[in-house]
């Protein structure tokens, strides 16, 4: 008989400023009552690649298959996940429905490979709001952006 999955809590944000801009991304993992922080930016990105880079990195923070809910505001993730787009762009050769190639497909590539290690639930924050953790990783990503 297998042992259960570790559960673990993932926050993830990004921030941008210009977007193309400075940017930086934000991660809290929440295990077993210990929390761990992570962050990163760079000097020449998008909002949306450092949304996707919070969520690769929180993932690949991770040394062993755990139940992951991650939480996020970020619609487009928790859409391509949740509602079947991931599915149809690999269907569909990386191309949307309206034929167009789908953006920062090198991160999309490496969170499904990362997500794959993983039990994951996708669960939508709402965000700016007063979800005390959700701001919390808005603030790593702001900070990392400066820092970028």
């Amino acid at each position: 008989m297998s042992k259960p999955l570790s559960k673990v809590i993932l926050y993830t944000d990004g921030a941008c400023s210009g977007n193309p801009g400075p940017g930086g991304w934000g991660a809290l993992l929440i295990w077993n009552g210990k929390e761990k922080e992570l962050s990163g930016g760079e000097p020449d990105t998008t909002n949306n690649r450092m949304e996707m880079q919070a969520v690769i990195e929180g993932l690949k923070a991770l040394n062993r298959r755990c139940h992951v809910q991650i939480h996020s505001d970020s619609a487009l993730i928790i859409n391509a996940f949740t509602k079947g787009w991931i599915v149809s762009w690999l269907k569909n050769g990386w191309k949307k429905s309206d034929k167009k190639p789908v953006e920062n497909r090198d991160l999309w590539e490496e969170m499904i490979r990362e997500a794959e290690r993983h039990h994951v639930e996708w669960i939508k924050v709402k965000g700016h709001s007063d979800n005390e953790l959700n701001n919390r990783v808005d603030r790593l990503a702001v900070e990392a952006r400066l820092r970028a």
